[in-house]
């Protein structure tokens, strides 16, 4: 199970607010619960819609839900899952903590562009010196990597995970290579914590969980205590739906900007860096050219010859997703004004991010 700690993340960007026909109001709200619509009503195609969500079930997923304009159109639930069934979403966690570094940037408590050395005096007069917070969300850092394998394993096996990610080595300068680096990103917990005042997990449940309403979802610690941040979420699909419903409202929640919408923007709208234009600050794009992966970096050399692609040629360029090992997906598409949630066992197949549920979307969805 230590080899479980990776997985990929990614989703979100700007929104406008499109009401579908025959429903009143615009950017409705779930209060305790959801309200639903009739997919036909929210412009699905129900059959086609059933037959996707069967495949997603025969891919052994726990749960589907599918959001359009506000409203809840279906969901399923499988494996003796039910709409309270929290569970680990791995690396969709990686989102949920960009957007706590967002947070407090409104707050002007920390700025993206400082070095993390000044939240992290071991890395002071040393190589790690010139590392920025911008870069550990970027994952551009250069802190040490080898594989995505050893990487997952190692942080997830020690007993303090901040301090460990810490006391790695700095590989190569900044901006120069893009890594799926769990490790890296393990150090934003003690960014956070120094910048803030707060533990993540107290500042998480303060910020970001209780203003949505996401009363089965927490973050996770590890054995020291320190907050889990590259992974360790555990939340619910119709959870996870009121975060990426967050972002489809540029941070707006219910008459209350939860996160800045310059950070909805930043993190989701446009790649973080030069090297990859698959990813943002934490979250994965579906911008077109170079594309790095979990188990494929690059460094800016390899990304001037790399084939110019798509996470998932046949969405749109400005879907986006937070995403986790096993095939956790939070998908959110501005254009057609959707989220899409599934979460399901954890898998070790394959560590690419492949976001099955943009079929809801470009297969199902009749009326866009």
């Amino acid at each position: 199970m230590a080899a479980a700690v990776l997985a990929a993340s990614a989703a979100v960007a700007l929104s406008g607010s499109a009401v579908a026909a025959g429903q009143v109001g615009a950017d409705p709200y779930p209060g305790g619960e959801w309200e639903r619509v009739d997919p036909a009503a929210a412009g699905f195609d129900p059959a086609e819609l059933a037959r996707i969500a069967e495949d997603l079930k025969a891919d052994d997923s726990n749960c589907l839900v599918v959001i359009r304009n506000g409203r809840l159109v279906a969901d399923w639930y499988w494996n003796g899952t039910g709409p309270e069934s929290a569970q680990e979403v791995w690396s969709a966690t990686k989102s949920v903590s960009s957007t706590l570094v967002g947070i407090a940037q409104s707050e002007r408590k920390l700025d993206i562009e400082d070095r993390a050395s000044r939240y992290i005096p071991a890395w002071a007069g040393t190589p790690s010196a010139d590392v920025t917070v911008k870069n550990l969300l970027s994952n551009d850092s250069g802190r040490h990597w080898t594989d995505w394998v050893d990487d997952a394993v190692r942080v997830f096996m020690a007993r303090d995970r901040t301090a460990f990610a810490a006391s790695q080595p700095q590989d190569v300068p900044p901006g120069e290579f893009w890594a799926y680096n769990n490790t890296a990103i393990q150090a934003l917990d003690a960014v956070l914590h120094t910048a803030t005042g707060d533990r993540p997990v107290d500042y998480a449940e303060k910020k970001l969980l209780d203003p949505l309403g996401m009363k089965r979802s927490n973050m996770t610690q590890d054995q020291a205590g320190n907050t889990n941040v590259f992974m360790g979420l555990q939340s619910t699909c119709r959870d996870m739906a009121r975060f990426g419903y967050l972002f489809l409202r540029n941070g707006h929640w219910n008459g209350t900007q939860v996160v800045p919408e310059p950070w909805v923007s930043d993190a989701t709208g446009k790649p973080s860096q030069d090297i990859t234009t698959a990813y943002g600050y934490l979250w994965w794009l579906n911008r077109r050219r170079p594309v790095a992966g979990v188990d494929s970096p690059m460094t800016r050399e390899e990304s001037t010859r790399a084939p110019h692609t798509q996470l998932v040629p046949s969405a749109p360029q400005d879907m986006y997703w937070a995403m986790g090992l096993g095939g956790q997906t939070v998908q959110v598409d501005p254009g057609s004004d959707t989220v899409v949630v599934r979460l399901a066992p954890t898998n070790l197949d394959s560590p690419s991010p492949i976001p099955k549920t943009a079929r809801i979307v470009t297969e199902a969805l009749v009326q866009p």
